[in-house]
């Protein structure tokens, strides 16, 4: 009996650990790759939760997941903008520096329910992406389609990065 015991003793442990394990390589990843994801949104004045006590248990910060992508004649930028409308949204290029800053509204049917979950922030925020190359901003398009913002970037010097001998 106090042989089982240990063993199922042990067998927990290890699995215990498999799972903090797992768990913590989630964690890295996701601070690896979604450092700069991790967006702060601003509440507006009017609401603030001693304006609208609801608004407390909204979260502050968010995932505002993006790829940069590289080709010989653009930069291509996806930034991913659920529940948000287009006209919600202002892009600026500044030098090699890329700005998303728009407006995530509350939408609740109704103020006389329960939340269980909550994992989405609303409010303003601005998201700075570093571009690889300088571009011309002002032959960026962006298009919004099924939560994506696409920005197209042509990129200013259209050649392919070179080699330079040292001499």
């Amino acid at each position: 009996m106090l042989d089982s015991l240990k063993q199922t003793g042990k067998k927990l442990g290890h699995e215990i650990g498999r799972a903090w394990d797992d768990l913590s390589d989630g964690w890295r990843e996701m601070l690896g790759r979604g450092n700069d994801a991790l967006t702060h949104f601003v509440r507006g004045r009017d609401e603030t939760p001693a304006k609208n006590p609801a608004l407390a248990i909204f979260p502050r910060w968010s995932l505002l997941a993006g790829e940069v992508e590289e080709t010989d004649k653009e930069i291509v930028v996806r930034l991913e903008l659920p529940g948000m409308e287009k006209e919600d949204c202002q892009i600026t290029v500044d030098g090699n520096i890329l700005y998303v800053s728009g407006e995530k509204h509350v939408e609740r049917a109704s103020h006389e329910s329960t939340y269980h979950v909550m994992e989405r922030a609303y409010g303003s925020f601005q998201r700075t992406i570093a571009l690889p190359r300088n571009v011309f901003a002002d032959q960026a398009k962006a298009s919004y389609r099924n939560g994506v913002m696409t920005i197209r970037l042509p990129k200013a010097n259209g050649e392919k990065s070179r080699f330079i001998p040292v001499s």
